[in-house]
């Protein structure tokens, strides 16, 4: 499933993660349980420029040999497959509604997923894997102030996943809100440090252009400052340049690189800009 993004005047932006061929074969029948560490996802990634961070996937034990064979194909990437078990289950839980839903989200089939989300709503209305999931398809589809209703919700029912608040986040900054998005971002750092380099899980997001990358790059150099993580601050404003968004005028204006200031590596970074 996918995280989000939309820069400055943008339409669109979509993650940076590749969508990984779907192999659509006949199921292997004997494919094997999946692994505690192997269990599937529950969140997409968030509508990002290719920013949203990934879908959303609570993990709990298969109670079913059609879950468990349903998990274990769905982490294969046999998304037809797994859809094809999960449906065979009588009375399928909110967690397996949610990763129903990834798998046909995977599969481009929106109407499907959308489907299987409000599902897991039903049963469990505070599903945070659900509504971000939901939130990063309204994204794609440019209902940003729907995805950001969503977004909250389900930050305000985990507080503190990194994750969730950084495709707020990516939400805002869709919506060009640039001071509201720097200060999720902070907060996600504040959390998690190494926030923006994890992988966030499946993404169908389309790959952005080169300066809508640049704009999110420089968000994130700004809100990594903020943070006072000097490294991060400094790798993403080297790719704002090299992305041909960020000038040397502009940094110098931004309060928030302030505390970079005398730092050897920013210093150096803005002696090779013109």
């Amino acid at each position: 499933m996918s995280a989000l993004v939309h820069l400055g005047r943008v339409t669109a932006i979509a993650f940076f993660v590749a969508l990984p061929a779907v192999w659509l074969g006949q199921p292997v029948i004997t494919t094997p349980s999946p692994t505690p560490e192997a269990r599937p996802p529950e969140s997409i990634a968030a509508a990002p420029v290719n920013v949203l961070s990934g879908v959303s996937v609570e993990v709990s034990p298969p109670v079913t040999p059609d879950e468990q064979q349903g998990d274990a194909y769905y982490v294969h990437r046999q998304y037809q497959a797994a859809i094809e078990a999960f449906s065979r289950i009588e009375k399928p839980s909110a967690s397996v509604w949610n990763r129903m839903g990834i798998a046909y989200e995977m599969l481009f089939d929106q109407k499907d997923a959308i489907r299987c989300y409000k599902e897991c709503l039903k049963l469990d209305p505070d599903n945070p894997h659900a509504l971000n999931n939901l939130a990063t398809l309204a994204d794609n589809q440019k209902d940003f102030a729907t995805a950001e209703r969503l977004h909250r919700k389900a930050v305000e029912v985990s507080p503190r996943s990194a994750r969730l608040i950084m495709n707020l986040g990516t939400n805002l900054l869709l919506q060009h809100k640039y001071q509201e998005s720097s200060d999720a971002y902070a907060q996600a750092l504040a959390i998690d440090p190494h926030i923006f380099d994890r992988d966030h899980g499946p993404t169908t997001g389309a790959p952005a252009t080169e300066r809508d990358s640049g704009e999110l790059s420089y968000i994130k150099a700004r809100s990594c400052a903020r943070a006072g993580l000097t490294d991060c601050a400094v790798d993403h404003l080297r790719k704002a340049f090299d992305e041909g968004f960020a000038t040397k005028k502009q940094v110098g204006k931004e309060s928030d690189f302030g505390t970079l200031r005398g730092v050897p590596e920013f210093e150096r970074l803005l002696a090779e800009r013109r």
